[in-house]
């Protein structure tokens, strides 16, 4: 596990944050939407990525089978 997971999911919020913002001032509120539902899926889905991995490494110091 690495820094760079935070810089990604931060990189993520302000793109799907500036993308929302530019379709909602455009009158594409339901694009936005989509957007930002997409941005969730996209952040969750590193997310529960990294929490396999914890798992996996936890279960090998305590030597889980």
């Amino acid at each position: 596990m690495d820094i760079s997971v935070i810089f990604k999911l931060a990189a993520i919020g302000i793109l799907v944050t500036v993308v929302c913002q530019i379709l909602k001032k455009s009158d594409r509120d339901d694009i936005s939407t989509v957007v930002s539902i997409v941005g969730l899926v996209i952040a969750l889905t590193i997310a529960v990525t990294m929490i396999a991995d914890l798992f996996g490494v936890i279960r090998e110091i305590f030597a889980f089978a």
